[in-house]
């Protein structure tokens, strides 16, 4: 499903325990590295570098990103922030979630070979869905982006206002920092974020506070309250005026929060806020990332930001 959607019954959602997304569980111990890894030789398209951040530049416990380049000197680039089941086993882990667990490449070797099946997608794709993705990969060959994917922490504080300093971290120090390894810094009509569950959260919560900074925005399976929509709504509404950016919803049939993204996609329609909204089959669960997820975050933005539609 694209576009606005009619309302959805607003009724509250617990999360996924599955996936780590319950307020109740307990914060883990997590890896702390000590130094700081400096620039090394130029990354080629299709390495993987690890970056890190000792607690006293980005505290209370450091910080770790892994950096993909892109293929072309000027591909965009892709923030892409992991979901709860992946804050508490660590910053590595964490920062590792969309190549190791998300398993990211498997997807992205499909686009790069230009087919798309619904098999490729763990079974988690209508036929209309398919022949989208197909053609919009048959009107234009996919390109690798840039991705880079930050460890991100479990907030004891979810609102925007406690989301602050992460915002400050990815936008500021970690932005800089692949620009260093990347040899360039990446302008913002070539930036997006994107993020899962928890990370869908993130991603739009940063949106609200530095819209300045992203031309594309998504959000998959987003751990939102059917209750915060519409001041979600407000707060997207206001920063898209203040600079416009591309964005994008993606659930699926088996996600806890489901209806509150449905019922975003409602609030943003009535205050004409332009963005898409997409429903696949399947859950909340690894196997979605692993397929929907995986594909959805790649195309919508390496399409958008190199100037085409998405489909």
């Amino acid at each position: 499903m694209l576009g606005a959607t009619t309302a959805v019954a607003a009724t509250t959602v617990v999360g996924c325990r599955r996936c780590g997304e319950d307020a109740g569980l307990p914060l883990e111990t997590r890896s702390r590295p000590t130094s700081e890894v400096t620039p090394n030789a130029p990354l080629a398209p299709g390495e993987w570098r690890e970056l890190f951040w000792p607690p006293d530049e980005a505290p209370p416990e450091g910080e770790a990103a892994l950096l993909r380049k892109g293929d072309g000197d000027d591909a965009p680039l892709i923030v892409a922030l992991h979901g709860r089941g992946e804050s508490g086993r660590g910053l590595v882990a964490g920062a590792s979630g969309f190549r190791d667990d998300y398993a990211i490449e498997s997807v992205e070797a499909k686009l790069l070979a230009g087919t798309i099946t619904a098999d490729d997608l763990g079974g988690f794709a209508t036929a209309d869905r398919i022949r989208a993705l197909q053609a919009s990969l048959t009107s234009r060959a996919y390109q690798r982006p840039t991705l880079l994917t930050p460890y991100c922490p479990t907030l004891r504080d979810q609102s925007a206002a406690g989301a602050q300093g992460f915002a400050s971290f990815v936008c500021e120090q970690l932005l800089r920092r692949a620009g260093e390894e990347l040899g360039r810094q990446v302008p913002r009509e070539q930036r997006g974020i994107d993020g899962i569950s928890m990370g869908g959260r993130l991603a739009l919560q940063i949106a609200i506070l530095r819209p300045e900074m992203f031309a594309t925005v998504g959000a998959m399976q987003p751990a939102i309250r059917a209750g915060e929509t519409r001041a979600l709504a407000d707060a997207l509404e206001v920063a898209h005026r203040r600079s416009p950016f591309t964005l994008r919803l993606v659930s699926s049939q088996g996600d806890p929060f489901l209806t509150a993204v449905g019922a975003l996609d409602a609030a943003l329609a009535q205050r004409s806020v332009p963005h898409l909204f997409v429903i696949t089959p399947g859950p909340h669960d690894y196997a979605w990332n692993r397929g929907p997820g995986a594909a959805e975050l790649l195309l919508f933005h390496e399409r958008v930001l190199r100037g085409m539609t998405s489909p």
